[in-house]
């Protein structure tokens, strides 16, 4: 198909005879158009050769931290995988879940009370917190059950609630709390003191309000208010129990502050950016760190994503209730149990519903 010559204006060829005109006319419009059509097509090139250029280096960069990102996060799981031990901590269970709770979890939390790094060279368990995530995931509560409370540990009748660890590990301490709550324990996770000493330096230390003063001496000392915490020394105020009013429950709450703390401390702007202090905090959990075995490595890395939006104002800590404090033959010096208050948190867990479940604290 031809092209039509460009239109020329009529001025222009007024002077030359009508024959010269058209084949003048017709030459240069030819011309004209030719060199036209060869610098608009070698722009265009050169248009698309910069765009393409652009895009392949834009591609590129976008690959590089692609692969950056997913080899880092593959290499955090080698970690994970690598380090924890997965041992049979969790019993088979014979609470039926509630169907109000949908995917909400219940994860036992447990510490041993050696002030050795092994994980199992302590007979009883320090630290007995239950977290329950909600369904929604937009929701945490902690239950600090101080370790006097005096239950019943199937098997062996009444005792302290840490008895049961003495006697049979983490899977009878998991059946004595289904027992006492009828709620069910979807995970246990035991980590040593060691491990969140060695998290809380590698995060730069944290702070936490001091409710009670402490005199520890060598250890350190802190007044009530705010205070700065190493890893030692916040380590060693959780271990404290003799100097404050109400011994162990008091401690449940210092814990429990610690646990927030760390919290706040890894929502801060800087801590989890920075691939260096993310690698480190996951060896220094990972060290010491004991799950059951269906609390796999891609279980807990998904379900860590799915609380990225967890603010502090969800974060919710309660003490399992009691009525006052006693002495038990072959037990000693116990808590008693307010059945009716528990009762009324154990309903608000199993039902993933705490709305009326009194006596919850903000901020640890």
């Amino acid at each position: 198909m031809s092209e039509q010559p460009p239109h020329t204006p009529r001025h222009a060829m007024d002077d030359e005879p009508a024959e010269e005109r058209s084949t003048r006319s017709s030459d240069a419009a030819s011309s004209d158009h030719t060199e036209r059509r060869a610098g608009a097509q070698a722009a265009g090139r050169k248009k698309r050769g910069k765009l393409r250029t652009l895009l392949y280096i834009l591609l590129a960069m976008l690959l590089v931290v692609v692969l950056a990102v997913g080899g880092f996060l593959l290499y955090l799981k080698y970690i994970l995988d690598k380090d924890i031990s997965r041992e049979d901590l969790l019993p088979s269970s014979t609470v039926k879940r509630d169907d109000a709770a949908g995917d909400s979890q219940n994860i036992l939390l447990l510490g041993s009370d050696s002030r050795d790094t092994n994980l199992r060279d302590g007979s009883r368990s320090d630290v007995i917190q239950l977290v329950h995530i909600s369904n929604d995931r937009k929701k945490v509560e902690v239950v600090h059950f101080p370790r006097d409370m005096y239950v019943d540990i199937p098997g062996h009748g009444k005792n302290k609630i840490n008895a049961a660890y003495a006697y049979g590990g983490p899977t009878l301490l998991v059946q004595t709390i289904e027992k006492a709550t009828n709620v069910r324990i979807d995970h246990v996770a035991q980590i040593g003191f060691s491990g969140f000493e060695k998290l809380t330096d590698h995060m730069g230390g944290v702070d936490m309000y001091v409710q009670q003063p402490v005199d520890l001496g060598k250890d350190g000392k802190w007044e009530q208010g705010k205070n700065h915490f190493t890893g030692l020394q916040a380590r060693r105020y959780v271990q404290e129990r003799k100097q404050l009013a109400q011994g162990d429950i008091d401690r449940g709450k210092n814990q429990q502050a610690w646990i927030f703390a760390i919290f706040q401390k890894a929502k801060s702007r800087g801590v989890l950016s920075n691939p260096m202090t993310i690698t480190n905090i996951t060896k220094d959990i990972s060290n010491n760190l004991a799950v059951d075995k269906d609390f796999t490595t891609n279980y807990m890395t998904s379900l860590a994503y799915s609380l990225r939006g967890l603010k502090q104002d969800n974060i919710t800590f309660y003490t399992a209730p009691i009525t006052g404090f006693g002495n038990e033959p072959g037990a000693g010096s116990v808590d008693y149990v307010d059945e009716p208050a528990l009762k009324k948190l154990s309903d608000g867990l199993r039902k993933d519903d705490m709305t009326g479940v009194p006596n919850g604290r903000k901020g640890g």
